[in-house]
């Protein structure tokens, strides 16, 4: 019988990891830990996410193999927090941290600095980093052992404001299949009879917490052929109402607040077109979301989003602030059903390949590993 070589043998035992994350509200990261957290315990791995009492992730990841904690996180400075880290680290026998958000990711340095805790640290970083620069960027890079960026994009923004680009290692976000194979016809059929939408007709849809959607609905204002569009996530107040109104002279706008993450897919079967007018997105989730169901996509050209979106292979990018780049692209895909079909292609092709969720996974699993076994 052939013997294991002891590294291989060595990675092959699971990884005991604690992800921090504290704010565990209804958006696209929230979903990106959730996955992460699930396929990592599922491979087999001892998984504790720490989180507050009343965070999404409880109900997110209950039946589950990942185990849930609770702290208060109520600060950058919490003590009670990092105390709790100290505890969790010796109770479960903690050999990586991964700390998600910006209060995670003060308190672990601390906890590990204070307590000389014997772990590997890693910070997931999935937005534009908007403050990071000078004390901050030190401080992160002295505290960490790397820092990992959901994109290029974001990776690029980080070395660019002092962070040295090898501490810097990449894994791109992943959306699961599983998650769009029981979208219930029915619930479609519904909502396309609730908001009376004709065959054929011309839809586009924005998913996402309230970024720069103004963009859109100034764009609408340029745009004579009417229209329906759906805005999921905010409300037209927080838009602006005196431009929502003038766009509803010409066109149908439905503005549609908080949904339930369990119930936001039959919404992308209502789309002919997905648009994203965001400039701070490390690795959009619900870009991916629209992708693997196959929506051509429109997405500013910023952040991590040209890591996503490649220009007429499964979308379009605009420039930020321009509205009327982005309504000339709204038309473009819209009029020319051979282009639609294309990119549609390609966006179904890139959701499946190159961002799935075993291939974020697997990364994770094997970055982790070379962590782990690194002495230094």
């Amino acid at each position: 019988m052939r013997s294991i070589p002891s590294k291989a043998f060595h990675q092959m035992t699971p990884l005991r990891i604690l992800i921090l994350t504290y704010e565990g509200v209804i958006a696209g990261s929230t979903m990106s830990i959730t996955y992460l957290a699930k396929g990592l315990s599922e491979k087999g791995h001892h998984v504790i996410v720490a989180c507050k009492k009343e965070s999404l992730y409880t109900r997110l990841l209950k039946n589950t193999k990942v185990h849930i904690e609770h702290l208060p996180f109520a600060s950058k400075w919490d003590r009670k927090s990092i105390q709790g880290i100290r505890d969790l680290v010796f109770n479960y026998q903690i050999e990586i941290i991964n700390a998600q958000a910006s209060y995670d990711r003060y308190l672990s340095i601390f906890a590990r600095w204070i307590y000389k805790l014997p772990v590997k640290l890693v910070h997931t970083r999935r937005q534009m980093p908007l403050s990071v620069g000078g004390i901050q960027s030190w401080f992160y890079t002295k505290g960490t052992d790397q820092i990992i960026a959901v994109s290029q994009g974001v990776k690029d923004a980080l070395v660019k404001k002092g962070t040295p680009e090898n501490h810097v290692k990449v894994i791109y976000n992943g959306t699961p299949k599983e998650k769009y194979q029981n979208i219930d016809p029915a619930k479609v059929k519904l909502l396309e009879e609730k908001f009376a939408l004709p065959e054929g007709g011309r839809v586009i849809g924005c998913i996402s917490r309230l970024k720069k959607h103004i963009q859109v609905v100034k764009a609408l204002e340029y745009i004579d052929e009417p229209l329906t569009a759906f805005f999921v996530g905010f409300t037209a107040e927080e838009v602006g109402i005196e431009e929502v109104n003038k766009a509803r002279q010409k066109h149908t706008l439905h503005f549609l607040g908080l949904v339930d993450p369990t119930e936001v897919l039959a919404y992308y079967k209502l789309f002919n077109l997905y648009i994203l007018p965001s400039t701070t997105e490390g690795l959009s989730q619900a870009i991916l979301e629209a992708m693997y169901m196959g929506l051509p996509i429109l997405a500013t050209r910023a952040g991590g989003n040209p890591d996503l979106v490649k220009e007429m292979e499964n979308g379009l990018l605009f420039e930020d602030d321009d509205s009327k780049e982005l309504a000339e692209k709204i038309q473009l895909v819209l009029n020319d059903k051979q282009l639609a079909s294309s990119l549609s292609k390609g966006a179904l092709h890139t959701a499946h390949h190159t961002f799935s969720i075993e291939n974020t996974i697997e990364n994770y699993q094997n970055y982790f590993y070379e962590l782990r076994d690194n002495k230094k």
